[in-house]
């Protein structure tokens, strides 16, 4: 019942503060029109992500106040117990970097950086998750017990720079995916239901304190999704990119460092970043430049209907996630892992066919 109230006053923001972003973006000319890389109808704001950010926000930092006992006069022993002393700072770090990453994505719509001062932001947002002990420092062994390189974790001095990577990697995954409707809110919807499970159901002892993070940004996908999902009335644009990259981010880490979900969860787009960094790369072109060359826009280009395109990403995503509800093996997982990077390469060479895609774009 917990859940489900947080579920429910997460998606009721999400419903009333999007349609104020619709106006926002509107006032602001901050939208979208159809052209080269765009093939939507009419006009269409871009401002979608602040309504998101700003839902999850409200929700969390109305928890955060609850746990805190900063309110006596509500009853909070509904609310599930704390384990770790230190979980509302990784809170709080989650909540100002997720401000940081939307007025950075704002900021991004409106003046249209190049990849450079991008690529800035996402390292700003990293330390700042390091800054609130978001930060890997763990991951189990998937050829015996224990975690890679010993009970001590990863040696301090490599922890910062595969945390940046991390937060890094995973902002530009999700911006590179943002390019149809409904499709980052809707994968990121069945990311935040596999993890909350997993915490809930799956993981010993359950993780019942955090896992209101995936619930909460659950209720808001499903909101943004009544507005996102084709015909789009809005868009999430750079701040919805951004910030759900980042949070996506460090929820895997907060999560118990659960980088093999995230990996089976996000495999696809994962993939299709690294196959864009290296065809780019032998063609000469700047990975941060925009252009039709990612899978879902290809997949676009030869024909497949918007709608087939968006759903089979979902089915893909919601596929090999749940596969890390079924398989508790770690060696099983490293299969499906694999399996999964044989699958995504071979529809990735299969896009990656000659079509009416223009090689200098």
């Amino acid at each position: 019942m917990f859940y489900l109230s947080i579920l429910l006053v997460a998606l009721i923001l999400a419903l009333i503060l999007t349609p104020v972003s619709v106006r926002l973006g509107l006032r602001l000319g901050l939208v979208d029109r159809p052209g080269e890389r765009r093939k939507h109808a009419g006009v269409v704001p871009r401002t979608g992500g602040l309504a998101i950010f700003a839902a999850f926000t409200l929700a969390v930092f109305a928890l955060l106040l609850l746990m805190s006992g900063a309110l006596p006069q509500l009853d909070a022993s509904w609310l599930p117990p704390q384990d770790d002393p230190k979980e509302s700072r990784r809170f709080i770090a989650l909540l100002i970097g997720g401000a940081f990453c939307a007025l950075a994505g704002f900021l991004d719509d409106r003046y249209e950086f190049s990849w450079r001062p991008q690529f800035v932001i996402q390292a700003v947002a990293g330390l700042i998750a390091i800054a609130g002990l978001i930060f890997i420092k763990h991951v189990n062994n998937p050829f015996a017990s224990g975690f890679l390189f010993g009970p001590d974790g990863f040696p301090w001095w490599l922890v910062g720079p595969l945390t940046l990577f991390w937060f890094m990697g995973m902002m530009n995954t999700v911006n590179f995916l943002d390019g149809l409707n409904g499709l980052v809110a809707g994968v990121t919807v069945i990311f935040c239901a596999i993890l909350s499970i997993h915490m809930i159901f799956f993981t010993q002892p359950p993780q019942l304190s955090v896992a209101v993070l995936p619930v909460a940004l659950l209720g808001v996908g499903v909101g943004f999704l009544f507005f996102n999902f084709a015909p789009a009335r809005v868009f999430m644009g750079s701040s919805g990119s951004y910030f759900l990259g980042f949070a996506l981010a460090a929820l895997g880490i907060i999560g118990g460092a659960r980088l093999a979900t995230v990996l089976l969860i996000l495999g696809l787009p994962i993939l299709d970043v690294v196959w864009l960094i290296y065809s780019r790369s032998r063609r000469g072109v700047s990975v941060g430049q925009g252009g039709r060359d990612h899978l879902h826009l290809r997949l676009r280009d030869k024909g497949l209907a918007e709608h087939t395109i968006v759903i089979g990403y979902w089915a893909f995503c919601a596929l090999f996630g749940g596969l890390t509800l079924l398989l508790d093996d770690r060696l099983y997982k490293l299969v499906a892992l694999i399996g999964l990077a044989i699958i995504g390469l071979l529809v990735l060479l299969w896009a990656a066919r000659p079509s009416t895609l223009s090689e200098d774009r």
